[in-house]
């Protein structure tokens, strides 16, 4: 039986970024605070957090004044800025550089529909930390759309300008623009742009996955339960390759998954650390 790690899969830039800026602050100051998760991964924030990090909320933060408080990957919306200036919190912002820039295209958008009244509409999962950072973008007025078939919220009388969430599927996204563009063509003639703003690494890794699951014959799919991408990747894995299993840690791995199997793969989502997946090779060498 032979064990592989998927060599594309781990952290994305994003993630990596914010967990080196968390690691170099805990090295001088042995505590930080952090606005949510730093990464949809339980394993990985039980590490920090025994290195010194707290995951506080919003409304812990406004308790907190003149202290440090790490802005995660994900981004946050301009009235986290507006409360940390007024509490005289120091930011350490280690938003995305995609994420950033999508939330200045969604402005941009914002103030260009404001004075055409046209809507912005973000598809995304509701309630997502990246979602919300977007969704603030346009004073929380923006129409967020999960499903393809979510469409009856639009006003198709008024313009549109369309985002997809940086993590979304590309191919849920186009069949949301393919809808859309079906209802005009029935009845609007409405000025409609939809915008590309799904990350590259995550689009791109969709194809390597499916390569990789090919490879094998039992795929153990590592991801935090609360990861957007997680589960997009885990289902598209699926499908390619039925033999998966999706876990958090190691001690969740049956021995009886992979009985007669002779090659197993091992991948993740992009907020699943390396070293989990290593620790996951390792537990299923010791149960082999």
């Amino acid at each position: 039986m032979s064990v592989v790690i998927d060599e594309n899969a781990g952290f994305c830039f994003g993630v990596v970024k914010a967990i080196a800026a968390a690691e170099e602050q805990l090295k001088d100051s042995h505590q930080l605070y952090c606005l949510g998760d730093i990464v949809h991964n339980n394993e990985e924030v039980q590490r920090l957090t025994q290195m010194g990090l707290k995951v506080i909320d919003h409304i812990k933060m406004e308790s907190l004044p003149d202290t440090t408080v790490l802005i995660r990957a994900h981004g946050e919306p301009p009235s986290t800025y507006e409360l940390a200036k007024s509490r005289n919190i120091r930011l350490i912002d280690a938003t995305c550089p995609i994420v950033l820039a999508l939330q200045k295209k969604i402005r941009e958008g914002y103030e260009q529909m404001l004075k055409v009244g046209g809507q912005v509409v973000i598809f995304g999962k509701q309630g997502h930390a990246e979602v919300i950072g977007l969704n603030g973008q346009t004073n929380n007025s923006a129409i967020i759309i999960s499903s393809p078939e979510d469409i009856d919220a639009i006003d198709f009388s008024c313009p549109i300008r369309l985002y997809s969430q940086t993590t979304k599927s590309r191919e849920d996204y186009r069949q949301l623009i393919d809808n859309i563009e079906k209802r005009i063509n029935q009845k609007e003639k409405t000025d409609f742009i939809a915008y590309n703003t799904i990350c590259s690494r995550v689009a791109n890794r969709a194809t390597q996955l499916e390569e990789f699951a090919r490879s094998v014959d039992l795929v153990f799919f590592v991801s935090g339960v609360n990861s957007s991408n997680g589960h997009y990747l885990y289902e598209y894995c699926r499908k390619v390759q039925p033999n998966t299993r999706m876990i958090s840690s190691p001690e969740e791995i049956d021995r009886t998954w992979f009985d007669k199997t002779t090659r197993i793969g091992i991948t993740g989502a992009t907020s699943t650390p390396r070293w989990l997946m290593e620790q996951v090779r390792e537990k299923i060498k010791f149960k082999g």
